[in-house]
């Protein structure tokens, strides 16, 4: 296949699942056994680093305004009832922080998951059922609105958010770090409702943390590659024109898809559950796991 074409797919594929809680890991991993990618070659490797960069970078152009309003309020807040270590951003930096310090110690044991399959399926199925099972759950409280009597859900906005919750919620990223397929997206999401959020402020505390958490995850694997440190290393010096533009179309279609995609959700969710992207994590998970089967790996 064309490397022009496959750039453009992979961008596609990533944008389109780097924030929906599907894993993009997952996908980025079956697309590449599909499409016959080396995952030894050391260009694509990096090419799996800038693609998600692409993705990732979407998220401050989208939520400029939040972004800018959540800084002129600090450390206050809009209502005056935040402290400097319970503001949304201080927030979002203490989730980064409790996800962050076990990832990097298990950075080996993180390292031997990413290219398993089986994993992958297994945790695609795992936290289908989680998501189905958490959002069922909820769902009485968010059709009842918060107008209505107390229920399981008393945080409908980021901005209520509480220090416990952040703290909550940061450790059950891990997850997704140690068990790929598991999705960054779905274990943040999960969690924020299990402790009492409604889907909308999860699912923009999820936007908001991923983007701390994977500038520095994807941001130090980029820096090791193009440093020619780690395995299967790339000097920027070794990639030529043709390269470049292969690197430059999955970048930017990765960014212009993420971005539509992240605004679809916010919109879906308002309106909508999870249940469905739990049904299509079980359906991949479970199609993944029976290949392997056959093909008795």
């Amino acid at each position: 296949m064309n490397d022009y074409l496959l750039s453009l797919i992979l961008g596609i594929v990533e944008g389109l699942t780097e924030f929906l809680p599907v894993s993009s890991t997952a996908h980025l991993r079956i697309s590449e056994v599909l499409l016959h990618i080396s995952l030894g070659d050391a260009y694509w490797k990096m090419y799996t680093i800038v693609i998600q960069l692409g993705a990732i970078l979407c998220l401050p152009v989208y939520f400029r305004e939040r972004i800018a309003k959540f800084l002129s309020t600090f450390p206050t807040g809009e209502n005056g009832d935040r402290t400097a270590l319970t503001h949304p951003l201080s927030l979002t930096l203490i989730a980064f922080v409790i996800t962050a310090i076990p990832a990097f110690l298990m950075t080996k044991i993180i390292g031997k998951h990413l290219e398993s399959l089986t994993i992958m399926g297994s945790s695609l199925v795992v936290g289908g059922i989680i998501m189905w099972m958490v959002d069922a759950r909820n769902a009485p409280s968010e059709a009842a609105g918060p107008s209505a009597p107390p229920g399981r859900i008393h945080t409908w906005k980021m901005e209520a958010m509480s220090l416990g919750q952040a703290i909550w919620i940061g450790a059950c990223q891990i997850l997704s770090a140690v068990f790929p397929g598991t999705s960054r997206s779905m274990s943040t999401i999960a969690a924020g409702q299990l402790a009492g959020m409604s889907r909308a402020s999860a699912l923009e505390f999820s936007f908001f943390l991923s983007i701390p958490t994977m500038v520095a995850a994807t941001g130090y694997d980029l820096l090791k590659s193009v440093m020619g440190k780690g395995q299967n290393p790339i000097g920027v010096a070794q990639i030529d024109a043709h390269g470049w533009i292969v690197l430059a179309i999955g970048f930017v279609v990765s960014f212009i898809v993420a971005y539509a995609s992240v605004a679809w959700f916010m919109a879906w969710v308002r309106k909508h559950g999870f249940v469905p992207f739990a049904i299509y994590r079980l359906i991949v998970g479970t199609l993944v796991l029976i290949f392997l089967a056959r093909a008795g790996t």
